[in-house]
């Protein structure tokens, strides 16, 4: 089970179609959830896409439980909400329910040249100073499915290894 969080606008839904290889052309924000069932590597991964407004951020501690590998999505162009996106991350990462889950941040919208690079990201939101889990960002374009496959591909094959 895939948990796939990150702040409104950020890409999530976008970032799951492309990854269910569906069609992105009409997307709107996601109004409570979406659960979709995702082929990778002959794994069938089921990934739940929370919405990200504000004031649906307190329910996804609902669906922490049981939860193998969370997907935190950034929008990498959106400067101004790094610091937002940032808190909400750290605080996901002091939850008790998702300790040691690995973690796979997409730094998304990497195809608009606003876009700060995920070395950046990285710097910016300290994450080499995760300890406790497994940890990767990766830059992409959920609009062009640049990096998104690769990734969750590497993801999902160190995260069987560990017998998840």
């Amino acid at each position: 089970r895939i948990l796939l969080l990150g702040l409104d606008n950020a890409g999530k839904t976008t970032l799951l179609k492309q990854l269910a290889s569906e069609d992105i052309s009409h997307i709107t924000p996601t109004q409570g959830f979406n659960i979709k069932s995702v082929q990778s590597q002959g794994f069938k991964l089921n990934v739940w896409d929370i919405g990200g407004q504000r004031k649906i951020r307190p329910y996804w501690r609902n669906y922490f439980e049981n939860t193998d590998v969370l997907i935190y999505v950034i929008d990498s162009a959106d400067r101004k909400r790094f610091e937002e996106t940032g808190q909400e991350l750290a605080e996901l990462l002091d939850e008790e329910k998702l300790s040691g889950v690995p973690v796979l941040i997409f730094a998304n919208k990497q195809d608009l040249l606003t876009a700060a690079p995920a070395s950046e990201i990285a710097e910016g939101l300290n994450l080499h100073t995760i300890r406790d889990r497994v940890w990767q960002i990766q830059s992409c374009s959920a609009l062009t499915g640049e990096g998104v496959q690769v990734s969750l591909k590497r993801k999902v094959g160190s995260a069987n290894s560990r017998g998840i």
